[in-house]
């Protein structure tokens, strides 16, 4: 991964060939496929067949997910849950009190983006969604935390559409959003704090009593919904309009 660090490649970007990288390094192309199979394995590079060899992940990484986790228990589903509950409310801290203006609005651009596939549009609105939190979490300048949630999510990235489908909400958890962009980006680092705890408190809420249920098919309109969007306090409209 030296070479990597050393072009400044980053993750989407395309390494050069097997027999290039075999070239380089002074080893048979066989060894060199098996050395690329193994980083794939961890998750940092994607080789595509017929494509090339690209870089998936940064390379300037301390946390690594389990590349085959397999399919995750319910259990398994609601500790990840527990474990984002732990550390993000601490990061939209940290990135409302970074944030820049250029952060800001990248932030709401992705926000506006997954506003616009809110229609059982899950296959476009998961990953929009992952990656408000994801931003969330690298613009709290803790790269390390950053990096676990990324992992968590990368965890349960497949099963992240059937937690959408539980949870049965895509406009509410999209005022939750809303309401904790707008606090980050005023800089109401408590108050960003707070709603993110509310938010996934709620998600895992409605989720554990959902899984509970025998049948997977079973209407959650009966069980306790997640609180509404909280109202605007007076600090963070004053903040929003000066």
């Amino acid at each position: 991964m030296e070479l990597a660090r050393k072009r400044r490649l980053q993750p989407g970007d395309r390494l050069p060939s097997v027999q290039e990288l075999a070239s380089r390094f002074s080893v048979a192309a066989p060894t060199m496929r098996e050395s690329l199979r193994r980083l794939q394995a961890v998750g940092v590079l994607d080789i595509r067949h017929g494509s090339g060899v690209y870089l998936k992940r940064a390379v300037h990484r301390v946390v690594l997910p389990n590349p085959h986790p397999g399919p995750l228990s319910r259990r398994v589903i609601l500790d990840l849950l527990d474990a984002r509950l732990l550390i993000e409310p601490r990061l939209a801290r940290l990135a409302a009190e970074r944030l820049t203006d250029q952060e800001s609005l990248h932030l709401q651009r992705t926000l506006e983006q997954a506003g616009e596939h809110l229609r059982d549009e899950d296959q476009v609105l998961g990953p929009l969604n992952m990656a408000f939190h994801r931003e969330i979490a690298h613009l709290s300048s803790s790269a390390v935390l950053a990096q676990v949630i990324d992992s968590l999510v990368d965890v349960y990235e497949d099963e992240q559409l059937v937690v959408m489908q539980l949870y049965g909400d895509r406009e509410r958890d999209h005022q939750w959003h809303l309401a904790i962009c707008e606090a980050i980006c005023v800089h109401d680092a408590a108050r960003a704090e707070q709603l993110m705890h509310d938010h996934l408190e709620g998600v895992r809420d409605v989720l554990a009593a959902r899984l509970a249920e025998d049948s997977p098919a079973a209407d959650i309109s009966q069980q306790r919904p997640p609180a509404e969007r909280p109202e605007e306090d007076n600090k963070s409209r004053e903040k929003r309009q000066a």
